[in-house]
């Protein structure tokens, strides 16, 4: 059975009542059964939804311009070693190792062939991760946005689990931390946030801070848990990661309450057809006014060139975009990077 007949299916399916365990009336953004976005948009009907499924058959995702999308290879000795610098190397989507202040945080983690429930079926890998899971250094802390399985992926939290060591620390949206202890070693450390909440301890600040989006693991639990992006903090050295974003006004509170920022982590891709995706994913020009509005002192460009066929537009799309974007914004080129997957930037202090 594909996946479209599966969602018709599930829409015939009487759900089981679900009652909101975190739910308080005072937010907003809670609902008695789940989670909505702050300034909520009309969900898509089934007639856009069957044009979706038509355009989809002629999404071609390999690089328009054949723009070269190999990995650059990874300093791992570097990576090891690393206990003072802030650094930032791009996986691959979502993915990245942010090191600061002799802390290793990983985002997203998907290191799998497919972004998928199952192994047979679904977005497959264009590229190979640019630093391999067995070659991670120890990592301290797992940063997740939300469950969607481009950014969170079964195989990839067990395996960070069971690393030598000891497990790391993993900090997800309110509601998360239910199927992570479902699936991970008793005693893994899960730290669950609303938005707004920050946690402070051993020198390190999060803040989970809410983004326009939505999660779902399956067609029956859409929106039971919350989704956000995140915001760190260590020795004055603060870190946007936004995880999945559709432009709101949410943007400007972020960089009114939160910012600025010594280092961001945009998404920019799968952003096409913008009639669809517009309420889902940013495009570059938005990643850029993302950029501005909460003061990034640089960026660098995530979700893109990764995985084949999200979205409709060409792999390299993206990078062309952002750069006509940061022309048009006034943004220097040195300001909002654009990685190879492995490659790793030395970031300056806070600043």
């Amino acid at each position: 059975m594909n996946l479209w007949k599966l969602v018709r299916l599930a829409g015939r399916i009487p759900r089981r009542p679900y009652a909101n365990p975190y739910y308080d009336p005072a937010r907003p953004h809670h609902l008695p059964g789940g989670f909505r976005n702050n300034h909520p948009l009309r969900p898509p009907t089934g007639e856009e939804l069957m044009r979706l499924r038509r355009e989809a058959k002629a999404w071609d995702s390999r690089p328009g311009s054949g723009m070269d999308l190999s990995p650059a290879e990874a300093d791992l000795d570097y990576l090891r070693g690393n206990r003072g610098e802030n650094s930032i190397t791009w996986i691959g989507h979502a993915t990245v190792l942010l090191q600061t202040g002799g802390l290793n945080v990983i985002t997203d983690p998907v290191f799998s062939d497919r972004a998928s429930p199952v192994s047979f079926a679904g977005p497959k890998r264009h590229q190979r991760p640019g630093v391999l899971l067995a070659d991670l250094p120890r990592i301290d802390l797992v940063l997740i946005s939300h469950g969607h399985y481009d950014h969170l992926d079964l195989r990839s939290v067990r395996r960070l689990a069971r690393q030598a060591g000891g497990p790391p620390r993993f900090a997800v949206p309110l509601g998360m931390e239910r199927w992570l202890r479902r699936h991970l070693p008793t005693g893994t450390e899960v730290t669950a946030l609303d938005w707004w909440q920050d946690d402070a301890r051993d020198g390190t600040r999060l803040q989970l801070v809410p983004v326009h989006h939505w999660t779902a693991r399956t067609p029956w639990d859409r929106n039971r848990d919350l989704w956000g992006a995140w915001v760190l903090e260590r020795n004055g050295f603060r870190f946007f990661f936004s995880g999945d974003v559709a432009w709101s006004d949410d943007i400007g509170e972020i960089g009114r309450r939160a910012g600025p920022f010594d280092l961001a982590a945009i998404a920019i891709g799968h952003y096409e057809p913008r009639w669809f995706m517009r309420h889902n994913h940013v495009n570059p020009e938005e990643a850029v006014r993302i950029h501005r509005e909460i003061g990034a002192r640089l960026s660098v460009a995530i979700h893109w060139g990764t995985f084949e066929r999200l979205t409709a537009e060409p792999l390299d799309q993206p990078v062309r975009d952002l750069a006509d974007a940061m022309a048009a914004q006034g943004v220097a080129a040195d300001r909002f990077l654009v990685l190879r997957h492995g490659e790793t930037r030395r970031v300056g202090g806070a600043g």
